[in-house]
């Protein structure tokens, strides 16, 4: 197959371009490649999103595209330039408003669409709106197309350090702050498997919505399946949200967050998506403990990796008053 990844040089766009080329298949990605280097194997088209598409691209003869992109306007000049083929676009669970909510695809009401560029780092709510925008752009635009809602996507390469923070501080040892309680669910994909299943999907041109996340389990199940992950046996003390937020501490991520914990009932149902129909179309998950091993020798060879969370003395002090407010 000839296969166009438009992106490659991050995370999972650069994921399912190495998947692709692994698999025998033509791969090109259509990128300023900027970002970091390209995937061995692939052919660079030099392209600025922001700008119209390079003549070439339309003359490809493309079996099938895959996209990550947020805006609307990337995403249509690129429908626009390839319209003939299957598209299989990547989007989020962020689509769906009501975040207190388990569903499917089928079951959970999407976000209005902004079909307008906008700043994330001026507003950020604008992410999912402008999310279904594209999604429709793809589904109303392309000869065949596939919609992808991934939840939170970890691993080696991880650009948000949400996840990083566990495997770097569960390595560590000692007394752990765990955030919530122990019965907190939440679900996680390793890039590595999406970017398998978003090949497959393009070979098999499969069509239609699903959601790609993980198993559902408890915060306490993953946390211990990263701790065997990277051979280490913390103490976890469970810190209850109202005490969390009484301490100022952040939510989901951010140098002031404990990641992964959101608060409850608010998000009941941001990390309780089901996973069944995605299994059903082919998508397979390794362990956690596997995902967490390879995610802390990533870590371990890369400096610069990008690391979020509350630094090591705020958890102390908030252990510490966490403890003080139990002798009260």
């Amino acid at each position: 197959m000839k296969i166009l990844v438009l992106g490659g040089t991050r995370f999972l766009s650069r994921a399912v371009a190495e998947e692709a080329v692994a698999r025998g298949h033509q791969v090109a990605c259509a990128c300023r490649g900027s970002s970091g280097r390209l995937p061995d194997g692939v052919t660079h088209m030099a392209w600025d999103r922001s700008e119209e598409a390079p003549a070439g691209l339309a003359d490809g003869g493309w079996d099938a595209v895959v996209d990550v992109a947020r805006l609307p306007s990337h995403v249509r000049r690129a429908v626009e330039a390839v319209p003939d083929t299957h598209w299989v676009f990547v989007s989020t669970i962020s689509v769906y408003p009501d975040d207190d909510t388990p569903g499917t695809p089928e079951t959970l009401r999407v976000h209005e669409p902004l079909a307008e560029d906008v700043d994330l780092d001026e507003s950020p709510e604008a992410y999912g709106r402008m999310k279904v925008a594209c999604e429709q752009l793809v589904t109303d635009g392309a000869a065949s197309s596939l919609v992808i809602r991934p939840g939170l996507i970890v691993g080696p390469g991880d650009p948000s350090g949400r996840f990083t923070y566990w495997a770097a501080r569960l390595a560590e040892g000692g007394e752990v702050l765990a955030p919530g309680t122990p019965d907190d669910v939440v679900q996680v994909i390793d890039v590595r498997d999406l970017a398998e299943w978003l090949v497959t999907v393009a070979e098999e041109r499969i069509t239609g919505v699903y959601d790609a996340v993980g198993e559902i389990q408890s915060l306490e199940s993953l946390l211990g399946a990263v701790a065997s992950g990277v051979g280490a046996t913390p103490r976890l003390t469970w810190l209850p949200q109202e005490f969390l937020t009484e301490q100022g501490v952040e939510p989901w991520s951010g140098d002031d967050s404990v990641p992964l914990w959101l608060p409850r009932p608010d998000y009941d149902g941001m990390m309780a998506h089901d996973p069944a129909p995605a299994l059903a179309a082919g998508l397979w998950l390794r362990p956690i403990d596997d995902t967490a091993r390879d995610t802390a020798a990533w870590l371990a060879a890369t400096p610069d990796a990008v690391r979020t969370g509350i630094s090591r003395q705020r958890e102390a002090e908030l252990l510490a008053a966490w403890a003080a407010s139990l002798r009260r």
